[in-house]
């Protein structure tokens, strides 16, 4: 056993942090000094080598992640890895591999092979095999065993789902009135759990044996992204005692897993209202002291479904802007079916878009430019530009191509009468008569 009294710090790998921080505005003593402080991550395992390690946190860029993965039902490999490129070029800063069913270990290797940015995982998954009864008959070495083997082949960070406890579980199964939650548990890793709980009578190996856990990490400098099993996955049960209960839970877990010098991110609520959304970040960043914040949209409302990336956008945007570090993409297939390519592509780039408007009023200074350099193209009339600065440049050149076949300054919407051009001849005009008088 650990005295979690010993304050180890974090082992900062100089040159994966060098080469994550081309891409951000803050300088590297600074990212450093919130590394130390568990304010900010190092997404890459010290086993892979990666085109572009990610940093999470604190004075940094809102960063996106996308999720891929095969299902019991789907078994496509080629076409996961088609997915995870998609992710990467429409910008997505890591990738999460969260399969389940035959073939998962085969996807995982290639992911992590072929993926230029961070690959993260939910190794309990991999415990599923084809049946679900099988998963109750796991014993407790079985859950670590997975951890240290997924670690060995490189993936940069894992959830983990340390923070739902029998006692917690227990309390689901015999809540009443109020307390009553419309949907339970809607985290597959927390049901998993729970169920394996249930069944065993006994404690979450996650979370009784969490110094293991937390050694492994230590060995590979994963990040441990400590899972909220028990996120609301509608807006009726958000911030409700459960979820509460599990965040005091992983507040505890980063507090020791700061001691030993591992590095931690907290997982997020899924559904939150929007008068909700702020309050669910303050209280991660009190409670869990400062730790980079991963959320899932939020989604704001559950009444869209093949709406929900612009959906989670919204609530995105908001809890970026109140401090949240890291999104996790929202597809429009969300809660109706394993999401196709062009889903990938529009999730990442709602994503994108949140993190982007957030990163705005955050102060991050490359965001604003953007916005200023794509405005002063916009009042130049300047389109190659204009595309060139957007977040999707190839969707706008097709818009405006569709129906713009000749060269030209303006668009159709306007054509001749062009507020833009007529306020610029205008002035001109003024000017130009000013000043040679």
């Amino acid at each position: 056993m650990h005295n979690d009294n010993e304050r180890k710090t974090v082992k900062i790998e100089k040159t994966s942090l060098a080469a994550a921080m081309r891409r951000e505005d803050a300088d590297i003593a600074t990212t450093e000094k919130y590394i130390r402080s568990g304010e900010a991550v190092v997404l890459k395992n010290r086993c892979r080598d990666m085109e572009k390690p990610c940093v999470v946190g604190r004075g940094l860029a809102t960063k996106v992640n996308a999720n891929v993965g095969l299902s019991p039902d789907r078994s496509d490999i080629d076409n996961e890895v088609k997915k995870m490129e998609a992710a990467v070029a429409a910008g997505a800063d890591a990738v999460m591999d969260l399969s389940m069913g035959p073939f998962l270990g085969e996807l995982r290797r290639k992911i992590l092979a072929l993926c230029p940015v961070p690959v993260g995982t939910v190794p309990v998954y991999e415990l599923t095999g084809e049946k679900r009864g099988a998963f109750e008959s796991l014993k407790e070495e079985d859950f670590i065993s997975v951890l240290r083997q997924q670690a060995a082949e490189g993936v940069d960070f894992f959830t983990v789902h340390s923070g739902i406890t029998l006692e917690i579980v227990r309390g689901m199964d015999s809540a009443r009135g109020r307390d009553r939650r419309i949907l339970d548990i809607v985290s597959r890793g927390g049901a998993l759990l729970a169920s394996w709980m249930m069944a065993n009578n006994r404690e979450n190996p996650f979370f009784s044996r969490f110094d293991e856990v937390m050694d492994i990490a230590k060995e590979y400098d994963i990040v441990l992204s400590l899972g909220d099993s028990l996120r609301p996955g509608t807006i009726m049960d958000a911030t409700d005692r459960f979820q509460i209960q599990e965040l005091l839970v992983l507040g505890e877990l980063q507090q020791r897993a700061f001691n030993r010098g591992v590095q931690t991110i907290i997982e997020g609520p899924g559904h939150v209202p929007l008068d909700q959304i702020e309050a669910n970040v303050r209280l991660q960043k009190k409670i869990c002291h400062g730790a980079p914040f991963y959320v899932l949209g939020p989604l704001v409302t559950d009444a869209a479904p093949g709406y929900d990336h612009i959906v989670g956008a919204i609530g995105g945007a908001i809890a970026a802007w109140h401090g949240a570090d890291f999104l996790c993409y929202v597809t429009p297939a969300e809660h109706l079916r394993l999401p196709d390519i062009d889903d990938v592509h529009r999730g990442v780039m709602a994503s994108k878009i949140a993190a982007h408007a957030a990163d705005i009023v955050k102060g991050i200074p490359s965001a604003r430019k953007r916005d200023e350099d794509i405005s002063k193209a916009r009042a130049k009339r300047d389109w190659k530009k204009q595309f060139a600065l957007s977040l999707d440049p190839e969707l706008p050149r097709k818009v405006r191509e569709s129906s713009q076949p000749k060269e030209s300054d303006v668009c159709t919407m306007c054509s001749e009468f062009c507020s833009i051009k007529i306020a610029e001849e205008c002035f001109k005009t003024k000017r130009g008569t000013a000043q040679s008088a």
